[in-house]
């Protein structure tokens, strides 16, 4: 009887072997997870603005990357469709489905998804080319790719309005103290209410970027 048991389970045993041996060899093949994954930067394409510090040029990328990961990120508008017309702020509020602001609306639009006031306070500071009506104390701002950059690149380069020096601390290394900064206005930036798939990954992408503005500046 004992002779006869190893006969009967044999085929048994083969088959959880080749079983436990394909499980292992498909452990095996899957990526570690330690590795970065790899970041696609025609997600977060060079500026239309050219010119410029590098180091702030390629935070002005990896903030696109968190809040406007599109491959037309100056049009796009909160929820995903596009504005046709960007002369001024589209200023079109979409309900919000989940999250801390869930069934408030957002007017968030384009590159930096600004909302519609923070857009009409930084213009009014920033904007290199204000269409003003003559006699009459009123500008309009346009919110074409051009001056959404020169907007924000003005305003993150303005050490007053940050209370920090940000191209100095970026070429020192700092992202992080930045990042925690700006994460009050940029909430996907690591450090806000509303972080995304995208956020852990901030810190590789921006050294990506930073290695191509640094090229394209040589």
């Amino acid at each position: 009887m004992d002779t006869l048991k190893p006969q009967r389970f044999r085929p048994i045993a083969i088959a959880i072997g080749c079983v436990f041996s394909l499980c292992l060899v498909l452990i095996l093949r899957q990526p570690s997870r330690r590795q970065s994954p790899t970041f696609d930067t025609t997600q977060s394409p060079p500026l239309v603005m050219t010119g410029g510090n590098p180091y702030v040029r390629a935070l002005m990328r990896t903030i696109s990357a968190s809040e406007a990961s599109d491959r037309q990120p100056y049009s796009v508008i909160y929820g995903g469709s596009h504005a046709t017309h960007l002369d001024r702020h589209p200023e079109q509020c979409i309900r919000i489905t989940r999250g801390p602001n869930i069934n408030n609306c957002s007017t968030a639009t384009g590159r930096y998804q600004m909302i519609n006031t923070t857009w009409a306070q930084m213009s009014k500071r920033y904007h290199p080319q204000p269409d003003c009506l003559m006699f009459v104390f009123q500008c309009g701002y346009s919110f074409e790719p051009e001056y959404q950059d020169k907007v924000v690149y003005a305003w993150l380069s303005d050490e007053q309005a940050w209370r920090m020096n940000i191209p100095q601390l970026l070429k020192a290394g700092e992202l992080e103290q930045v990042r925690r900064r700006l994460s009050s206005t940029w909430t996907s930036l690591g450090y806000g209410i509303e972080t995304n798939t995208i956020t852990p990954k901030l810190a590789g992408i921006y050294q990506k970027l930073l290695q191509e503005e640094l090229a394209r500046k040589n």
